[in-house]
């Protein structure tokens, strides 16, 4: 029989263990800016941080489908992208595509191949995108640094007329010989622009 001393150790070492988890994973607050509140976070194991960006854009929700998560609607997307290649696209379920980031000499340009699906709750209205990287489809570019370890969601929730609350999340291995400081230090632009240009593209009509 294990002893209760030895049990009770075992018990607060767990909760030990598990708040530093938590702690760990929070997310931190890091500015406000055009109505767009960004967040980062350590990732478990990695030096690298994930991103998130929280706003509301007031526009139709289906408006806002339309542009996120619609890959014939890439126009408002980063600037330094100058491939996009469709490889499949489903409306509202599925599609995937190759991308070519051009990066800032002396930086390699960066590629990669991105699988996302689609999920509309039926009673909430609530669509959630999720993307992962897609492997072994379109061969690597010797002219570039493939990414490989790659997520990203969108989460669209309609919270009033014409208002959709809008959460994007993300984490990003670059590769290469970009460091991680580096890499963290101008992370938090990533879903400010993207969102930014959400808010623009639909605000303005």
């Amino acid at each position: 029989m294990v002893p209760k001393s030895f049990s009770l150790i075992c018990f607060m070492f767990f909760i030990l263990v598990m708040s530093d988890r938590v702690v760990a994973q929070a997310w931190t607050f890091v500015k406000e800016k055009d109505g767009i509140r960004i967040y980062t976070k350590k990732e478990p194991g990695s030096s690298i941080k994930s991103f998130k960006g929280v706003a509301d854009i007031h526009a139709p929700a289906e408006k806002v489908y339309n542009l996120i998560g619609n890959v014939k609607n890439l126009d408002w997307w980063d600037k330094n992208l100058k491939q996009i290649k469709v490889l499949y696209y489903e409306k509202e379920k599925r599609s995937q595509y190759y991308l070519v980031y051009d990066s800032p000499w002396p930086v390699t340009d960066r590629d990669l191949c991105v699988d996302a699906t689609i999920n509309t709750d039926p009673v909430t209205g609530i669509r959630t995108i999720r993307a992962v990287p897609l492997l072994n489809v379109v061969p690597e570019n010797p002219a570039c640094v493939r990414i490989k370890d790659y997520k990203q969601s969108w989460v669209l929730e309609p919270t009033g007329k014409d208002v959709v609350h809008v959460v994007l999340e993300g984490y990003v291995d670059p590769g290469g010989n970009v460091p991680d400081w580096i890499y963290n230090m101008v992370i938090t632009d990533t879903p400010l622009k993207i969102i930014r240009g959400v808010k623009q593209r639909l605000e303005k009509q």
